[in-house]
């Protein structure tokens, strides 16, 4: 089966890494890809926004199966235009999609469904919006309503600092995502990343992850698309990946199928584990980046079969085996980011791939023969090892091979996991 793959990201290099492993894939393309994923596929310059290039291209070459990595193009709907033209497509429909093009579509979900989140009100204007901030107090959340690259939250510790997330909110900081503002009490707890496949009825627990949100060493800074991620998360224990599943996954896919829009793909969902339990804290509808690319150092089951059991609605039956090793990446980012940063800064070397290390790359391009640095998070260092701490101590021992004089990164991915290994 030839099978093409949506994305450029550190997500899809992993993907790709792992559909490639499949014996029932025939050739698979990326597009557009990266210099990483071309180890694994033909990378094609499509506009990934255009269902009518993504369709003919399909077309030419014989693709039966179409892998959205990212989110634009799925809330976008491009997913279903490729899919009205007889594709497979792995990817939520463009009203599905809404789990994640629109927060206060989600909150709504949760308020009618009584899935368990922090209290919100939503607002398409700053007067009101700050007014209620003033009136609740901090810590409080401040996010964009639509995609926003992960950085449209401010988890703000002060009622100054809140309004100050809704004027930027307001003042087009965000583009169209910022035309309206949901705010929602802040929730105390440790953050985990909880990932399910559906086709629409059934549901599928994958596994679990922990991310890095913030910039800095310490979880100080600004929020980013994430700076390092590992798997499993250590708070998502069995009891806890079964209260999600029934009080959070599947009332969302029963209420998806009762108001018309069944969701097929990924759930992607950021809970917070509070005192009470575990709280959704937002829906993603595609898997993480960078979560993705420890999970797929992980999983042992054949990706392909996977998402095709997921596109065909045929997910019943299925199970998916996962390595007991625990993965670490880190996020090496270009200086600046998550503001403004230089870009085609070169990348000199590279440590190279091993059974417990692989490079993912995120944000890179090949220019006059150079390996260069284009995006904001850049090298994705992946390790696994018996515990976390010796995939962290594999992942930073590879970071110091890596010469790239505008990279910087954090110190202290996984410092939760490996204090809870220190204490035992």
């Amino acid at each position: 089966m030839n099978v093409l793959l949506i994305g450029s990201g550190g997500r899809e290099h992993a993907l790709a890494w792992k559909l490639a492993q499949s014996p029932r894939l025939g050739r698979l393309y990326c597009a557009p890809g990266n210099p990483g994923i071309e180890k694994h596929a033909f990378c094609i310059d499509l506009d990934v926004m255009n269902a009518d290039s993504i369709i003919d291209f399909c077309r030419d070459r014989n693709v039966e199966f179409v892998v959205f990595g990212p989110e634009a193009p799925l809330v976008a709907g491009v997913g279903d235009r490729v899919r009205d033209a007889g594709l497979l497509v792995f990817g939520p429909s463009q009203a599905a999609a809404r789990l994640e093009g629109s927060k206060g579509f989600t909150k709504d979900l949760c308020a009618r469904y009584g899935i368990p989140t922090g209290a919100y009100r939503r607002f398409d204007n700053a007067v009101e919006a700050k007014a209620y901030v003033s009136a609740e107090g901090a810590p409080i959340v401040v996010k964009a309503d639509g995609l926003a690259a992960g950085k449209g939250v401010t988890v703000a510790m002060t009622v100054a600092e809140a309004h100050a997330a809704i004027d930027d909110c307001f003042s087009g900081t965000f583009g169209a995502a910022g035309a309206e503002v949901v705010v929602e009490a802040y929730l105390d707890g440790e953050e985990a990343s909880f990932f399910v496949l559906s086709d629409g009825t059934a549901a599928l627990a994958l596994t679990s992850a922990q991310d890095h949100k913030r910039v800095g060493d310490g979880d100080t800074g600004p929020n980013t698309g994430g700076m390092g991620a590992y798997s499993p998360a250590p708070v998502m224990t069995p009891d806890m990946v079964a209260r999600t599943m029934s009080e959070i996954v599947e009332p969302t896919i029963r209420g998806m199928a009762e108001m018309g829009h069944p969701f097929s793909g990924v759930f992607f969902a950021g809970l917070m584990i509070t005192a009470r339990g575990p709280e959704l804290i937002e829906y993603n509808v595609r898997f993480g980046d960078p979560e993705c690319q420890v999970m797929m150092m992980r999983l042992k089951s054949d990706l392909l079969d996977l998402l095709l059991a997921t596109a065909r609605g045929e997910l019943a039956g299925h199970v998916a085996e996962w390595t007991e090793a625990p993965a670490l990446t880190v996020v090496m980012a270009s200086k600046g980011y998550p503001g403004s940063y230089r870009r085609d800064t070169a990348i000199e070397a590279l440590p190279e791939d091993g059974e417990t290390l692989r490079i993912f790359h995120a944000g890179t391009a090949m220019k006059d023969d150079r390996l260069v640095a284009t995006g904001g998070r850049v090298l994705n260092v992946t390790a696994t090892g018996r515990t976390v701490s010796e995939a962290r101590d594999r992942a930073y021992a590879a970071i110091g091979e890596v010469r790239w004089e505008n990279g910087f990164f954090r110190s202290d991915i996984g410092w939760r996991a490996v204090s809870r290994e220190q204490a035992d």
